[in-house]
């Protein structure tokens, strides 16, 4: 799989979060059979970057964490399988990461491999528009962070 990780502003660049990304992009790769043909697209910015995004393309003034723009999305198939090459961006707000780490009481790392799976699962087609489709996501987001060792403070692996 070929992550493309870019930064909105050169000097946030962190080798950690990179690391992490990359980690976890893997991981989902693995998991959900995602061929070597495989790109992703990461932008890391900040509040007001991806507050234009989410007014712009969701029409919801205001910052958001994350925002996933699968290449597909809109099709009736989805995902396209093992053979698909690109899938889409993934833009995650730092100064959001930062925020919900303090907010959750966890790591920094934690929460972007949170927001890294939660956008990937989006873009392989997963939602939470409803209670049950809620609930499906969080198991695949829990099931991903725990292969990789990303619990919450207090939990066990």
């Amino acid at each position: 799989m070929d992550i493309r990780i870019n930064y909105e502003e050169e000097e946030s660049r962190r080798e950690a979060y990179e690391e992490v990304i990359e980690r976890v992009c893997r991981e989902a790769a693995l998991v959900y059979g995602l061929g070597p043909a495989a790109e992703i697209s990461i932008l890391l910015c900040h509040n007001e970057y991806i507050r234009v995004l989410n007014r712009d393309y969701r029409q919801i003034d205001r910052a958001t964490d994350v925002l996933s723009f699968a290449l597909n999305e809109g099709e009736a198939d989805g995902y396209d399988g093992p053979d698909a090459a690109y899938l889409g961006d993934i833009v995650i707000s730092l100064d959001k990461v930062r925020e919900q780490a303090g907010e959750y009481g966890h790591s920094v790392e934690r929460e972007l491999a949170y927001l890294t799976i939660h956008g990937m699962l989006h873009i392989l087609g997963y939602d939470h528009l409803t209670d049950e489709d809620k609930a499906e996501m969080r198991k695949e987001e829990e099931f991903i962070l725990q292969r990789l060792g990303y619990v919450r403070q207090g939990e066990a692996l």
